[in-house]
């Protein structure tokens, strides 16, 4: 700093220092820069001067480092910095000091420098007040008081900063008293009177010393009132001497309150407070004050006396309405009533009560009515809303005039007045026709007249009002759900009221509406419960009916439970079994009606894939598929030809998840005797067959495969290979020779059955014209014949003589075709085929043996004629 100061000339960094000095006074004004930053510019500018101070600094000078360090101290007070401040307010001490020392080595006796020794003072108790003001915002109160002290001393000087100093003790007091320092306070706010008190012409105005004093005795009363409750008194009571005012009079009050004072006492306060002409508001307060006291024959004296007192004023209402409040909460309610009625005749004779007295007596009136309501006193609850309804005019059109009588009508229809409830409710839709509790207020009176078209017409209104939000009515359904709570309520009142179809559209307009999963599953529940017990009691004929309409509320679940983010996957579990079992049962009696038992099965599955899977799930599921497999097979023989593909799809669909199923469960256990496998293999080969797919082949393959196939399934399989519009006869005739086959290694062979395959094996095979007769098609249906005839002679008396007829008739016919073409060898082994078969006609034996030897000896002649005729022409 040397060097700094020999290279430049002491007067000009004085000048720098007094531009940025200057330079932040005209940054004052305004938010250009912030106080802190002010603080640091001013707190620079006058480091900088005090930096080039000479060794014996003039007046000029010193009064500069004054007017800076004193400025710059109260700038970081201003910013909450009292350390910064303590620096630069020590500093202006020791300049204050080194100037009254020169103005008094100069002299005395001289007015000027009189004159200059004052203003050094005067500018010393600022410091000092600053100092003070410092030290208690670092927490160090002693050193404040010590500060002060100067100061207070200083006064005998400085008569015109009494003002200044008290309010600044007063400010202190405030300080200390809001973080709770309550010694402190009591300490400066004592001090700011009697500093006020010093010289009363330059004192603070009576106002400010009975503040003073207000805040002096909340203080004492905050701190420890049975320890300083004299002290509090006293100090109110000075207050209220040196300037009388409405707060005073209510601390007052306070304080004898909080020191258990007797009523006299704390009635001579009263007393001074109503001739005080204090404000209605004010004395309102004092009264809820001598509540929360628990004064109650204070509370209703002063009550009266105000109301008396005040008895002109417009807002009397407002003391009427907190005396009816305060009898009614400590219970003398007939009191309370007599209050009303006064209030009412008063209301309509010129004394109306303001609308916010009004509204809370409305309020009050509705909260009585309600408490009487949930207690089941119809009679009172019914008293206490006409009470309201007297404040309303007649033809009033407003929602709150709707609400109360809707609330009338409750009660009515409580004490079994429908028609009082039927007026109520009809004043409430002229009032507020759109409202849903009105709404459900006509539903309850239809319900209670069984009046269900009107009942439908209500809950339709409820329905589509539902779909705005609804407010809560009195106590009533307080949930954001309140129109979803409204229709599950109309639906609970159907029922209590043997009025099941309303009931049904209750629940119908709630899953329709109500955003609540939990709830609208719920709903579900009980219409098919209403829905099943119409089942159980209805005919055969209407039993389709009711099922036709659970179908879809089980659908409606499915969407609901599948979508339901909200649940545990125990209640998951829970809801998609009940309805998988409702949908299970409601298949068992589709017995008759595929469409419908094919719709609950694969309901039945899709709830059960919700559910954790096990042993017991995965059997229901492959049933499941299994049956709705099989009923759109039914569906499909009934159905018309444009819907014929899509039911045959729809069988492959499920057989094929139903296959996956299965594959699950026997990858777990052994199932030996399950027929599983065989039926879904019977399935796919009906559905690929009436398609015409090729697959069919592939599926006779699978059923070949099959352990133990049975020769009833061969049997049918071969059926469909050839039942329009399906033709595959070689796939008819390769199950027929396995079936046959099968049947001869029977120990006990079924010949009905055996005759049937030979019958139809033969039937399939033979030529039916002329372009059909082919060397290997006669060799096959030979060897039929002799597969026939290989049965007949193991058991000629059992075997069916019509069966033996046709196969004669058949042979006989191919004989004579194999002729008509001059294929006379041919011919003639067919015929003498049809002729094997005569002796096992039993009792037709005769009568054909005769016909055919005689037929068959023309043909024999007949046929040598026609070699002969054939060896000539060649």
């Amino acid at each position: 700093m040397e060097q700094f100061v020999s290279a430049v000339k002491y007067p000009q960094l004085e000048e720098c220092a007094i531009q940025l000095w200057n330079w932040a006074v005209t940054k004052n004004v305004g938010t250009s820069i912030s106080k802190n930053q002010k603080a640091k510019v001013r707190h620079v500018a006058c480091s900088l001067l005090y930096c080039c101070e000479p060794e014996n600094p003039t007046e000029g000078v010193l009064r500069k480092q004054i007017l800076m360090a004193g400025k710059t101290g109260r700038t970081w007070l201003d910013c909450k910095n009292p350390q910064m401040a303590d620096n630069v307010l020590r500093l202006a001490v020791k300049s204050l000091e080194t100037l009254y020392s020169k103005l008094t080595s100069r002299g005395d006796g001289a007015a000027d420098i009189t004159s200059s020794k004052g203003d050094v003072e005067k500018d010393l108790l600022r410091i000092l007040s600053c100092q003070a003001e410092s030290a208690l915002g670092q927490g160090n109160n002693h050193d404040a008081v010590a500060y002060m002290q100067r100061c207070k001393e200083m006064l005998l000087r400085l008569p015109k900063d009494t003002a200044y100093l008290s309010l600044m003790c007063y400010n202190f007091g405030i300080d200390t008293y809001e973080v709770r320092k309550f010694e402190d306070s009591v300490f400066w706010l004592s001090q700011s009177y009697d500093i006020g008190k010093m010289n009363v012409t330059y004192a603070p105005g009576p106002e400010v010393r009975a503040k003073v004093l207000r805040l002096l005795a909340t203080v004492y009363l905050e701190w420890d009132c049975d320890r300083f409750q004299e002290k509090a008194l006293n100090a109110v009571s000075l207050a209220n001497k040196e300037c009388v005012s409405a707060s005073g009079l209510y601390l007052k009050i306070r304080i004898l309150l909080r020191c258990r004072a007797s009523d006299d006492h704390i009635r001579a306060g009263l007393n001074e407070m109503l001739e005080a002409k204090v404000s209605l508001e004010v004395c309102l307060s004092t009264v809820k004050l001598l509540t929360s006291g628990d004064r109650d024959l204070l509370v209703f004296e002063c009550l009266n006396r105000v109301c008396q007192h005040f008895e002109s004023s417009p807002d009397l209402g407002t003391a009427l309405v907190l005396h009816v409040e305060l009898l009614l909460q400590r219970g003398k309610e007939l009191l309370g009533k007599q209050k009303i009625e006064d209030i009412i005749t008063g209301h309509y004779t010129g004394k109306q009560l303001s609308p916010q007295a009004l509204t809370c007596l409305h309020v009050m009136l509705w909260d009585q009515a309600s408490k009487h309501f949930e207690a089941r006193n119809y009679t009172e609850a019914l008293q206490w809303y006409n009470y309201s309804l007297s404040f309303f005019k007649r033809g009033q059109m407003e929602p709150n005039s709707a609400k109360l009588q809707r609330n009338r009508a409750s009660c009515f229809l409580q004490l079994k007045q429908l028609e009082k409830a039927k007026e109520a409710i009809k004043e409430a839709e002229r009032c507020d026709p759109d409202n849903i509790f009105t709404q459900f207020s006509i539903y309850k009176i239809a319900v209670l007249e069984n009046n269900v078209g009107k009942a439908a017409e209500a809950l339709n209104v409820m329905g589509h009002l539902s779909k705005s939000p609804v407010a809560s009515e009195d106590k009533l359904l307080v949930s954001g759900n309140a129109a979803s709570n409204l229709l599950s309520l109309a639906a609970q009142i159907a029922l209590e009221n043997d009025q099941q179809e309303t009931a049904v559209k209750a629940l119908e307009s709630l899953c329709e509406h109500s955003k609540d999963e939990a709830q609208v599953l719920t709903a579900l529940r009980c219409l098919v419960r209403l829905v099943l017990s119409t089942t159980e009691k209805s005919r055969d004929e209407m039993r389709s009916v009711t099922l036709d309409v659970l179908l879809p509320y089980l659908k409606m679940a499915l969407q609901k439970v599948s979508h339901q983010s909200g649940m545990t996957v125990e209640q998951r579990t829970e809801e998609a079994n009940w309805f998988r079992k409702i949908a299970w049962n409601s298949a068992l009696q589709c017995e008759s009606s595929p469409d419908r038992m094919r719709d609950f099965f694969v309901l039945s599955y899709q709830f059960s894939q919700l559910c954790p899977s096990d042993h017991t799930l995965l059997m229901g599921q492959k049933t499941c598929l299994l049956m709705a497999a099989a009923a759109s097979l039914e569906l499909y023989r009934k159905s018309n030809l444009s819907a014929q593909t899509e039911e045959l799809t729809q069988t492959l669909e499920h057989i094929q998840i139903c296959r996956e199923v299965w594959k699950t469960l026997k990858a777990s256990g052994n199932f030996p005797m399950d027929p599983t496998d065989t039926l879904l293999l019977l399935y796919e080969f009906e559905a690929y067959a009436k398609l015409n797919d090729p697959t069919v082949e592939t599926v006779l393959e699978s059923v070949m495969e099959l352990e133990n196939v049975e020769i009833k399934v061969l049997e049918t399989i071969a059926a469909l290979a050839m039942e329009p519009p399906a033709h595959f006869p070689l796939l008819c005739k390769k199950a027929l020779r396995v079936a046959l086959s099968l049947h001869r290694k029977q120990p006990q062979a079924d010949l009905a059955r055996c005759s049937k395959c030979v019958h139809s094996l033969i039937k399939l095979s033979l030529p039916s014209g002329v372009s059909e007769v082919e060397a290997h098609v006669l060799e096959e249906v030979w060897g039929y014949y002799e597969e026939a005839l290989s049965i007949i002679a193991a058991a000629p008396d059992d075997f069916p003589e019509i069966e033996t007829l046709w196969l004669l008739t058949e042979a006989w016919n191919t004989g004579i075709l194999l002729y008509s073409l001059a294929q006379y060898p041919e011919s003639e082994k067919w015929c003498g085929l049809a002729m094997r078969f005569v002796r096992y006609l039993g009792s037709l034996q005769e009568s054909y043996e005769t016909q055919m030897s005689s037929l068959y000896s023309e043909i024999l002649d007949k046929l040598d004629k026609a070699k002969k005729n054939h060896i000539m022409e060649e």
